[in-house]
């Protein structure tokens, strides 16, 4: 009977550990099959640095035993999730791609909320699809309390989502150093973040009232009936098909569509093309759509 990891002792040095070529191979097609990311074999030595965490962390001396209790029962049940958290990339910024947020205000909403009433007469759903630790959901909510102190009351809702247990539970928190907040513009910080009762503290966090607004899941887009409970008119998507190959892209996407009302808007990575996807989409401006 296998002896479970976190009955063993830490190991005392990991260093030179290589994944074999077959346990690689085992590795990268359960990430893939996973979550759709496609792991190549010049980064190998990314999923071996990567991997080495849960090594330390189970108290593991090897890419073998790990690849045994992974591929374990038990290992399904109590360390994928673990492993994806530590596979998965999570870059993200406040105020990335600004320009987004701007048209978002400036264009989209003028047109969506007489056209639906999104915001007056039902909540305005907005989706940050690939959240990480929450920046982008809290940017976009930023935006829209400007909107709304600027115009007119405006009732909304903000859903992010990612596969990454780890970074969800930071976005929940909404707690950041202030290195990470350099982005946000002086006039925002003001108003929307939260200095520490310490003064020495180099962490701030989101107000109550935006914290309010946003909920977080854990959602996989690989998973063939993930769905959003409700459809939403605007979806952010930014810099997450480029992990995906072409056929996992459109699959994705064409999912995606179905959790966009018609008349809603999809907002994409400004280094990723939907060109020749038989998608009901519509190009308006770099890296936008509107759905037909």
């Amino acid at each position: 009977m296998m002896q479970k990891p976190s009955e063993r002792g830490l190991p005392v040095d990991l260093t030179g550990l290589r994944i074999s070529e077959g346990d690689f191979s085992r590795f990268s097609q359960l990430i893939y099959d996973v979550c759709g990311i496609k792991m190549p074999p010049h980064k190998r030595s990314m999923l071996e640095a990567r991997l080495r965490k849960r090594l330390r962390f189970l108290g593991l001396s090897s890419y073998e035993a790990y690849r045994d209790f992974l591929f374990s029962h038990d290992g399904m049940v109590e360390e994928l999730i673990n492993m994806i958290d530590v596979v998965t990339t999570n870059k993200t910024d406040f105020f990335r791609e600004p320009r987004h947020f701007d048209f978002m205000i400036e264009t989209v909403l003028p047109v969506l909320i007489p056209a639906t009433g999104a915001g007056i007469d039902r909540p305005l759903r907005l989706w940050s699809a690939g959240c990480s630790t929450g920046e982008e959901p809290y940017t976009i909510a930023m935006f829209l309390e400007e909107f709304r102190w600027n115009n007119k009351p405006l009732n909304y809702k903000i859903m992010g989502t990612d596969i990454s247990t780890q970074v969800l539970e930071k976005a929940v928190q909404g707690i950041y150093h202030k290195d990470k907040i350099e982005p946000v513009p002086d006039a925002f910080r003001k108003k929307y973040l939260l200095k520490s009762r310490d003064k020495q503290s180099p962490q701030v966090r989101i107000i109550p009232e935006i914290r309010a607004k946003t909920r977080f899941q854990r959602l996989n887009f690989m998973d063939e009936g993930f769905n959003v409970s409700e459809p939403q008119d605007i979806i952010f998507c930014r810099n997450v098909i480029i992990y995906f190959d072409r056929q996992t892209q459109e699959k994705f996407l064409a999912r995606l569509c179905r959790c966009l009302l018609p008349g809603g808007y999809l907002f994409m990575g400004h280094s990723e093309t939907l060109s020749g996807m038989p998608l009901p989409l519509r190009q308006l401006a770099p890296a936008v759509y509107l759905k037909n």
